[in-house]
């Protein structure tokens, strides 16, 4: 059986993205084109999908390490703070996007809340697994097959 262990991640995450477009409960707030993905960032994200690939990111994340909570996912998602002369220094991602994030997946049917976090269900399983499986089955543009 093909996980989502199997799949290269970039595909993966792309193509969660893409199906998690067509879901209604999974919808980026009015604030989304205005805000930055943490204090790390010094500008909010060019690409206006870019919602629906940290869905796919989030989805990805909470089905290899769940159960997980925001704080841990904000540490995942974080970086280095330019800080001019000074030595760059770690900040968090943004943990209002990700508690929205986990809120509209919980709301899919694909994460369901635990005693320590969230953990991805056992139709949010059969979502990534099923994605998983047609990115390893089908040939890549190259004409090589996959392994």
């Amino acid at each position: 059986m093909t996980t989502a262990f199997d799949a290269p991640p970039a595909a993966l995450i792309k193509r969660l993205g893409e199906e998690l477009k067509k879901r209604p409960e999974i919808t980026p707030p009015a604030w989304a084109p205005f805000v930055k993905t943490g204090a790390h960032k010094e500008l909010p994200p060019e690409d206006p999908d870019w919602w629906y690939i940290r869905a796919g990111a989030v989805l990805r994340r909470v089905y290899r390490d769940g159960p997980v909570g925001v704080q841990r996912l904000r540490s995942v998602y974080g970086g280095s703070k330019n800080r001019g002369a000074r030595p760059n220094k770690f900040r968090k991602g943004s943990g209002a996007i990700l508690r929205k994030v986990l809120q509209q997946l919980e709301a899919a049917g694909l994460v369901e809340k635990v005693k320590t976090g969230r953990n991805i269900s056992a139709a949010g399983r059969a979502f990534v697994d099923d994605i998983a499986y047609s990115i390893v089955t089908t040939p890549s543009p190259t004409g090589t097959a996959p392994k």
